[in-house]
């Protein structure tokens, strides 16, 4: 028997960047659904957060589990069911591309925390100041705007 711990640190924002998930409950209620769709995809969400143009996942990858693959099945299902059963006022979209990074079991308590306060941390620096940071830190080109 094979035994793997990989974590991987995962952020993904709406389409354009739009806040469309307003509201802590909404939010709640979407980082719910997709938690709970893992679980049936044999996922494993260590945690998640995010705010109105973005989420945060900390998974744990399965030995048979690509990054691509994950991505395409939390993000592809979950607008699927914010849009099936009409929960934001406008069409909802996933942006195509995401940031993901490895996560040192060292540091795993430090991105957990990272991850559970994005309310507090989007109240002093922008998504956009976030994702620069997240850039720089791990070394990924630069986006153009």
């Amino acid at each position: 028997m094979s035994f793997i711990k990989v974590y991987i640190h995962f952020v993904w924002s709406t389409k354009n960047w739009d806040p469309i998930l307003k509201t802590k409950e909404l939010r709640k209620k979407v980082w719910q659904h997709i938690r709970e769709n893992a679980i049936e995809k044999g996922i494993f969400i260590d945690f998640i957060n995010g705010f109105s143009q973005h989420c945060h996942c900390l998974i744990s990858l399965g030995g048979d589990q690509t990054i691509q693959k994950i991505m395409q099945l939390i993000k592809g299902e979950s607008a699927h069911w914010i849009n099936k059963i009409q929960l934001t006022e406008t069409q909802f979209e996933w942006q195509n591309d995401f940031w993901a990074a490895s996560v040192s079991p060292s540091g795993l308590d430090r991105v957990r925390e990272y991850i559970k306060n994005q309310e507090d941390h989007h109240s002093r620096r922008t998504f956009k100041e976030e994702i620069d940071e997240f850039i720089e830190k791990y070394g990924f080109e630069k986006y153009k705007d």
